[in-house]
């Protein structure tokens, strides 16, 4: 299994407080999962059905395995984020679509991740991958309007807003209004490239 060092000065070192890491989340770690969707589910919860989707360890087992089987048929992945060991968020693509080069990443952190760039550089990994490694064109983030957090994520990885979706997604009895924002393939690698460049 493979762990990507998420150290914000680009130099890793597991021997450092708060070091943190990338890692695949499987059907294997569902115990794991559940204590940490517990330990953040009211936080998790406010705009994304994560919480509801893992109530128990049947649930929380039967959700890593739907995306186990959308890895294997290569229609979406999902990514866990260590901090010092214990599983703080995560990153995925819900939607992977290689024969349209689209596919939607999305995220989700327990408040013990928060403000610590985690997101932001978890996503910047598997973006890369799936524009460079795939052949993406297109990568999206669908994000309620309120969710402002994931809506910075969004800015900083130097995507785009599309457009407002206006009450598209009905959740905890709320109609929210849903920002697409996108980033194309040839906009992520002259990102990249000027990123690169000033270091």
């Amino acid at each position: 299994m493979f762990a990507i060092p998420l150290d914000p000065a680009g130099e890793p070192d597991p021997t450092r407080a708060g070091a943190a890491e990338l890692r695949p989340l499987e059907p294997w770690q569902a115990e794991e999962f559940l204590a940490h969707i517990d330990r953040g589910r009211a936080f998790i919860g406010r705009f994304i059905g994560l919480a509801d989707a893992a109530k128990d360890l049947e649930s929380a087992r039967a959700f890593l395995q739907s995306y186990a089987e959308k890895q294997a048929a290569d229609g979406g992945r999902i990514y866990g984020i260590w901090r010092e060991g214990t599983l703080v968020g995560g990153v995925l693509f819900r939607v992977f679509d290689p024969a349209a080069g689209n596919c939607e990443a999305g995220c989700w952190l327990e408040p013990a991740g928060v403000g610590r760039g985690l997101v932001t550089r978890a996503a910047e990994f598997i973006i890369d991958w799936a524009v460079e490694e795939r052949g993406m064109h297109r990568v999206e983030w669908v994000v309620a309007t309120g969710n402002s957090a994931s809506v910075r994520v969004a800015e900083r990885l130097g995507m785009r807003r599309d457009g407002i979706l206006r009450e598209a997604y009905a959740y905890g009895g709320v109609r929210h209004d849903m920002e697409v924002w996108s980033v194309l393939a040839p906009e992520w690698r002259e990102r990249r490239a000027a990123s690169r460049a000033a270091f």
